[in-house]
């Protein structure tokens, strides 16, 4: 974003925000207006696989169906919006990304989909998926000059989780695979801001599990072929809060976007 288009955005919700004493508008009219304005930004931060009409479309929608967050402030909204467009993520579609609220402010937070979305774009990983491990599986691994895992999955009652492993197969037949105790994730959980909001997927039944894997494939991210553009921007943005007016220039950074083949 160039430094003039970064100041006439701050400008604008700087004298939005005086508007908004004096003739107060319905939020959800609001929110569309500002995503309205802000589409040359999305447009400019979205890979090309991606339009702005189609992800301003999807973030009104995630806004609007979630009372709270039209209580947020418009500059984390914004920004939200923003993250999730830099990294070319749909937000609240099929758990890619998620915008929640945390008090008065929106949260961005990465989904286990989205985490899978962004290994791939390198193209050099051919496979990648994470399963939970539950109490009454059969599981075993090795690490080690001869690695080994095994999961076979109890037909019945599984019980509750207690590991979580997530595995990449990579195009030239290497491949790399990550095992972290249930334990080592709620650490990661409890140092989360996000996850104590009641809206989080980490408090929903369903995403719960979803956040358990995701978890996992952050934390073996960094040995993946993936490009420093997007590892860095996961670490910067992941579960953060953001408002526009303090976002700096190069912050809304361009990504290559390579299709897996």
């Amino acid at each position: 974003m160039s430094n003039n288009k970064q100041s006439d955005l701050k400008n604008h919700l700087k004298e939005n925000t005086k508007k908004e004493k004096e003739k107060p508008e319905p939020i959800q009219k609001k929110v569309y207006n500002y995503l309205e304005k802000m589409k040359p930004e999305i447009e400019r931060a979205l890979p090309q696989h991606i339009g702005a009409e189609r992800m301003a479309r999807i973030a009104y929608t995630t806004i609007r169906t979630t009372p709270k967050l039209l209580k947020c402030s418009m500059g984390s909204l914004m920004g939200a919006v923003m993250q999730a467009a830099a990294l070319g993520l749909e937000p609240n579609m099929l758990g890619q990304c998620y915008i929640i609220p945390y008090g008065n402010e929106a949260t961005f937070i990465i989904g286990y989909r989205g985490m899978i979305n962004l290994a791939r774009r390198s193209g050099e990983i051919k496979t990648i998926y994470a399963h939970v491990v539950k109490e009454n599986d059969e599981f075993e691994y090795e690490y080690g000059l001869d690695p080994k895992l095994k999961h076979k999955p109890a037909s019945k009652d599984r019980g509750e989780i207690i590991k979580t492993y997530m595995v990449a197969k990579f195009n030239d037949g290497g491949y790399y695979f990550e095992v972290m105790d249930i334990k080592d994730v709620m650490k990661r959980k409890n140092k989360s801001q996000a996850a104590k909001s009641k809206f989080s997927p980490w408090n929903d039944e369903l995403g719960y599990e979803e956040m358990v894997k995701k978890t996992v494939i952050r934390h073996g991210f960094k040995y993946l072929p993936v490009s420093i553009e997007i590892m860095n921007t996961v670490e910067t943005i992941d579960e953060s809060q953001k408002d526009i007016e303090e976002m700096g220039e190069n912050e809304f950074i361009d990504i290559e976007i390579k299709q897996p083949a």
